[in-house]
């Protein structure tokens, strides 16, 4: 129930009792989906959902009554245990009244009708405000009883309904003629019941003991979106829901904590029911006597004008409506003789001397609100009432109410508004914890909810507080910078703003990123921080602010990567005669499986594993550079890349540092080869000391760089990074410094870093060593990747080669802003991604054993297996003329996968039989609106990176036929 339009309210108060008391909860037996999908086909009139409940449970409930075909033919609202019984289901269950209620645009379109019609109007803001009579509509009991089959119009009109308005009393004549209308205007619709067995109603009653001894049968711990410093101090079959346990509380099976703020010590005892609580009350709480099977209370309300916070307690066992003079009646748990008789306490002091009526505990003014000479009494005033300290001339001088009265005086904003605040105070704590604490939760959803209600400037300043503090951990630092950007995001609003992935180099935040740089982490993210003011005020702004967040923590994930040149060792020879060529050539890689595990900050964060094989590419290693020394003090680059009937070079010469400069620029020209030579400390950018002057006194003479690429741009082979390594390690060789292949690796994570093209580490791997090999890093910094060549039999190797494919698609792959993407999803923890990751690794690990096992059908499974994670990694990667290709080619193979990242480049296949190169083309070229095409083959490389004969000629370089 709730506002429909134009402030359409039905049932004001059981509208606040559902929104304090009630949660839906959809809990699934074990091995069940916990989805319910609900079919719309042809839905008309109204569908309530409804979930299985015990007949004891329902009679202080309400249940559907239905007919064979789930058509709902009454309500029944605290019946007898005959008139419950009556709605079993088969399985025994009975239906039960739950929140979800789906009207049809026909019937919301009538119900919308009645908000104009007298005296319906009273049930609504604007007909009040006309002067209407105020008016109590029930959405279950009188509007969807209406639809119900089995009344008639007379039993629905005057029928008395518990927790409706009467229609014989004081407002009768209104009640019975609102009826009316809603008769006319709604009978006839249909009502059908959408049935959830394995879901779960959780009530939180008043008295609290049905709901504890559902918790002990469940015998789960649970705990709904709390914070809990020691969560060992909750027990097994006890439920804390939306609160904060700080320090020494312990809560043990079978009791409840609910919108609390606690401060240890304290000892929730089994059965209780804590709610409400604030910070304050802590210290009474520690001195509070406090037995088993005891409800204590907070409750805001309003005394005039006065806001104020009163406490009650109760036991489990008390019946609040029974008549004291039963004598079952009992308050505390115990009788009421022994409690008057222990405290002193007179029934004229609870309910008066003119008691005309029975009296219950329900109406006793038992809990002091105010001392005359001190003011406003706290949680103390029920400790005398629970045993504590205390004397009963303070009780009786002190002002008190009754629960009825606290209850009529409750102050329902303030209440929603302490527990909102609550809400919110948890999601920051939670936050917090879980970045410090490398955790895998989701934010998200909390973060879209925190800038729903306009919470986000608290959430911000936790999240900076974390960022600023992580010290050395850089990787908690750029997910608080990525964490705090899709805060951003979503204050923007979804849709709104433009494009989350963009550039990020707005003048107004390069002081921030110069200080980030610098690893002036506190202060740069202060500055962050500053900056971040002048964004808020439209969507355009925070996205973009947002972008720069993300630019930020690349920065921070750069440095946490950069870590890997640890494990680079670099040793020290003798120079080779100048002009000399040192040359080496490399082969592509194929990923088997494992690719985007090794990207960080995935890489270092949940731990990378990936299987790929070094490849020639029509029997020619594609890659490759040559590096020599030359007279003249100065740096030529040269860059090659395409095959040789439309090759392009690229010539670049510096003279100055300044022409070095842009190494951090992917796009300038010569960038990689100019980061190649600040990586391998050819020169020092940032040194005083001219260039000429560096390279004549450390090398005697310039360099002159060559670098090569066979493969079209964007291959998916892994070129760029492999590529890296082989001018890196002809650098070294020219400069008369010795390295291993491992030190090569780490190198070229580095060397991507500098030049803030970021990306894993497979691609060096797969180039650089030789065959099929198993590549890992662990969970932890600084980055380190171990490899593994697999010993495979040469059996095993040669049918491999025979049944692998390649096939360039004709398609530039296009990942512009697709790392960025995958980045930004992993650093939000969305689940699919984070178990996608778990998935890769263990894919991986399959794919490895496959090949040991020289099982290509396991291996073509696992590379299937791979692509379906690739495009869930990054969706839109599969191009839709890729997909025909793959669809094609499906009976021929089998597995098959793009290279790479994907989105195009090659697609690489492993065929059913040996020798398929023209099958494959014949089937690709009767395809229609695919494109350009090539179909090659493919020869593993067993050497990886491979030192070519030293000459002083020009070599022939290699090219791709």
């Amino acid at each position: 129930m709730g506002r429909l339009q134009q402030g359409f309210l039905l049932d004001a108060r059981a509208k606040i009792r559902c929104c304090r008391r009630s949660r839906l909860l959809f809990r699934p037996a074990v091995g069940l989906s916990v989805h319910k999908v609900i079919s719309w086909d042809g839905f008309s009139g109204v569908r309530v959902v409804t979930l299985p409940g015990d007949v004891n449970f329902a009679v202080n409930h309400g249940v559907y009554v239905t007919d064979a075909e789930t058509r709902v033919r009454n309500i029944i609202y605290k019946g007898s245990k005959e008139m419950i019984s009556s709605a079993a289901l088969p399985d025994g269950k009975v239906p039960l009244v739950s929140g979800p209620v789906f009207f049809s645009k026909t019937v919301a379109e009538k119900l919308l009708q009645t908000h104009v019609m007298a005296p319906l109007d009273g049930c609504t803001y604007l007909g009040m405000d006309s002067g209407a009579p105020p008016l109590e509509i029930s959405l279950f009991l009188d509007i969807l009883v209406c639809l119900c089959a089995d009344l008639t119009e007379q039993e629905f009109i005057n029928g008395e309904r518990t927790g409706c308005t009467s229609p014989s009393g004081p407002q009768g004549a209104v009640v019975r003629s609102g009826r009316a209308v809603l008769w006319r205007t709604l009978r006839g619709s249909s009502i059908s019941m959408l049935y959830i067995p394995d879901g779960r109603y959780d009530y939180l009653t008043q008295s609290g003991r049905e709901h504890v001894i559902r918790l002990t049968e469940t015998g789960t711990e649970t705990m709904i979106l709390s914070h809990i410093q020691d969560v060992k101090s909750v027990s097994e079959g006890s439920r804390v829901i939306n609160s904060v346990l700080e320090g020494d509380v312990r809560v043990s099976a079978g009791a409840v904590v609910q919108h609390c703020h606690l401060q240890g010590p304290v000892e929730v005892h089994s059965g209780c029911l804590l709610s409400g609580l604030d910070l304050t009350s802590s210290s009474c709480i520690q001195r509070l006597p406090l037995s088993s099977d005891i409800i204590i209370q907070g409750h805001r309300v309003i005394l005039g004008e006065i806001k104020l916070t009163v406490y009650t307690a109760f036991g489990a066992h008390d019946n609040l409506e029974a008549c004291t003079d039963d004598v079952n009646a009992s308050f505390l748990n115990q009788k009421w003789s022994d409690f008057c008789s222990r405290t002193g306490i007179q029934p004229q002091y609870l309910w008066g001397t003119n008691r005309t009526e029975s009296c219950c505990l329900l109406d006793a003014r038992l809990f002091p609100v105010f001392m005359p000479h001190s003011g406003h009494v706290g949680l103390e005033g029920v400790c005398w009432l629970l045993g504590g300290t205390g004397r009963l001339d303070n009780w009786r001088e002190a002002w008190r109410l009754s629960l009825r009265d606290i209850l009529i005086l409750t102050d329902q904003q303030a209440e929603l508004r302490w527990r909102e605040e609550l809400f919110f105070s948890v999601g920051r704590r939670i936050a917090v914890d879980t970045l410090q604490g490398h955790m895998g939760l989701s934010l998200l959803s909390f973060f879209r909810a925190a800038a729903l209600a306009g919470q986000q400037e608290a959430l911000l300043q936790a999240l900076d507080s974390v960022a600023a503090g992580s010290g050395g951990d850089l990787g908690v630092a750029a997910r608080c910078l990525a964490c705090i950007a899709d805060v951003l995001g979503c204050v923007a609003g979804e849709g709104k703003g433009g494009l989350r992935s963009g550039p990020a180099a707005n003048p107004s935040w390069a002081s921030a990123f110069k200080l980030l740089e610098e690893g002036n982490l506190s202060v740069g993210v202060k500055e962050l921080a500053s900056q971040r003011k002048h964004w808020l005020s439209r969507p355009d702004l925070l996205v973009r602010a947002a972008r720069h967040y993300e630019g930020a923590g690349q920065i921070l994930l750069r440095k946490a990567v950069m870590s890997a040149r640890e494990f680079v060792f670099i040793g020290q020879g003798e120079m080779p005669p100048m002009g000399e060529w040192q040359e080496v050539e490399c082969p592509a890689r194929l990923d088997l499986s494992g690719g985007w595990s090794d990207t960080p900050p995935i890489a270092f964060e949940h731990g990378g594993l990936v299987v790929n094989v070094a490849i020639k590419v029509d029997g020619k290693r594609p890659i490759g550079a040559r590096v020599r020394r030359v007279p003249e003090p100065h740096l030529l680059l040269v860059s090659t890349s395409g095959e040789p009937a439309c090759s392009i070079s690229t010539e670049t010469l510096c003279e100055d540092l300044t022409d070095l400069e842009d190494y951090c620029q992917p796009h300038a020209p010569g960038a990689l080869l100019k980061a190649v030579c600040v990586c391998s400390e050819l020169v020092c950018v940032s040194s005083s000391v001219s260039l000429k002057e560096q390279l004549l006194q450390r090398w005697g003479g310039g360099l002159e760089i060559h670098s090569w690429s066979t493969l079209p741009h964007g291959s998916g082979l892994g070129t760029s990074s492999i590529l890296a390594g082989a001018a890196l390690a002809a650098v070294y060789r020219c400069t008369g410094r010795s390295y291993d292949t491992n030190s090569l690796i780490h190198d070229v994570l580095y060397l991507e870093q500098i030049l803030t093209t970021g990306g894993g580490w497979q691609d060096q791997v797969g180039g650089l060593f030789g065959g099929v090999k198993l590549a890992r890093s662990a969970a932890k910094l600084p980055l380190r990747v171990e490899v593994e060549q697999l010993s495979l039999t040469q059996d095993f190797l040669s049918v491999l080669q025979q049944h692998l494919l390649l096939v360039y698609t004709g398609k530039t792959r296009l990942a512009r802003n697709l790392l960025q993407d995958v980045v930004r999803s992993w650093y939000a923890r969305l689940p699919s991604i984070v178990q996608n990751a778990e998935q890769l690794v263990t894919n991986a690990e399959e794919c490895a054993e496959a090949c040991r096992k020289g099982s290509l059908v396991i291996l073509g499974h696992c590379m299937d297996t791979y692509w379906q994670q690739k495009k869930l990694m990054a969706p839109g990667c599969e191009p839709a003329a890729v997909r025909s290709m793959m669809n094609a080619l499906q009976p021929l193979s089998l597995g098959q996968s793009l290279a790479g990242a994907g989105g195009g480049g090659f697609l690489f296949l492993l065929t059913r039989e040996p020798q398929q190169k023209e099958a494959v083309r014949e089937i690709l070229t009767n395809i229609q609106g695919i494109g350009s095409f090539s179909v090659h083959s493919v020869e593993l490389d067993m050497d990886g990176i491979s030192i070519i004969q030293k000459s002083s000629e020009h070599p022939e370089q290699q090219q791709m036929t």
